[in-house]
């Protein structure tokens, strides 16, 4: 009931504000539990996506959305379990994944559908990464239930990381065929399985995406740009700082030639003027007509 009014409070606002294009809408059962396997470009793909279809679709989201204490942590429990999203922890590592695996297939037991993105986060550019293997696939051999690839377009564009306000914009939502694992039913725990499942599972999402593939895990690739980032940062600083240094080493050294120019300055004036010292007790010590002369002088003259 309170996932209905969300999607009427949410729902009908983004399908009138945003018109998002659908293909493939056939490929969605109308009854029966399903996987919907989709590419990860931005927060509100769990918007969209439910937003277009009449069936609820539910998602697993970090356990923090559910857990922060005060008047806006409830308020956002509350929004995100509305829109059908599960809390999973997924600070613990392998029982994180494990904790996530039971959700899903609970969800697909009820005859539901179950969105779930394999890169694990959303991409850091705009590219196709590599799927986790542990969650997307376990869940379909698990379960038997068929995998419906889809591809979210330009969600990335509506809103970009550090932008307030949204864009208004078309975005799209390509839906592919259901894919059918039972040949690997059983297989859960064949690592190689796993991968080869998740690998189809990808192959089809890029055909319909058009994104280009990074064979890497978005985590991964979010370190290196996080990394570099930081490198850039941290090699801009080093620049300024070297520039500060330079710029005053430069002061000092206009200021030492300042002073040793005053210096010499002070120096030159003063040798001027014992100079003009000694040429005027030159002066004063000549004699300056006859009348200074010896008398006894004067008289042998005469």
């Amino acid at each position: 009931m309170l996932y209905g009014a969300m999607k009427v409070a949410i729902g009908g606002p983004l399908r009138v504000a945003f018109r998002p294009w659908v293909e493939g809408l056939e490929n969605i059962p109308a009854e029966g539990a399903a996987i919907l396997a989709s590419n990860h470009l931005s927060f509100s793909d769990s918007f969209f996506l439910p937003a277009v279809l009449d069936r609820k679709v539910t998602f697993i989201a970090k356990a923090e959305y559910f857990t922060t204490p005060g008047v806006k942590g409830r308020l956002t429990a509350a929004f995100f379990k509305g829109v059908g999203q599960l809390p999973v922890d997924r600070s613990g590592g392998r029982g994180a994944g494990e904790a996530a695996v039971r959700s899903g297939i609970e969800v697909l037991e009820r005859g539901e559908l179950f969105g779930i993105y394999p890169e694990g986060t959303r991409s850091p550019d705009g590219r196709l990464y590599r799927g986790k293997p542990g969650g997307l696939a376990r869940v379909a051999l698990a379960s038997g239930a068929p995998v419906i690839p889809v591809a979210m377009i330009d969600t990335e564009k509506i809103q970009p990381p550090g932008k307030v306000l949204p864009k208004i914009m078309r975005p799209g939502i390509r839906i592919g065929e259901p894919l059918d694992f039972s040949r690997y039913q059983g297989m859960e725990h064949d690592r190689f399985v796993l991968r080869a499942v998740t690998d189809e599972v990808m192959y089809e999402i890029m055909k319909l995406s058009g994104q280009e593939y990074v064979d890497m895990y978005a985590t991964a690739a979010k370190r290196q740009i996080a990394e570099a980032a930081k490198a850039e940062k941290e090699a801009e600083k080093a620049a300024k700082a070297a520039l500060a240094q330079a710029e005053k080493d430069q002061a000092e050294k206009d200021q030492a030639e300042k002073d040793r120019a005053k210096n010499d300055a002070e120096q030159r004036a003063e040798e001027q003027r014992a100079e003009e010292q000694r040429a005027e007790k030159r002066r004063d010590a000549e004699p300056r007509d006859m009348g200074q002369r010896d008398p006894e002088q004067r008289d042998t003259e005469q």
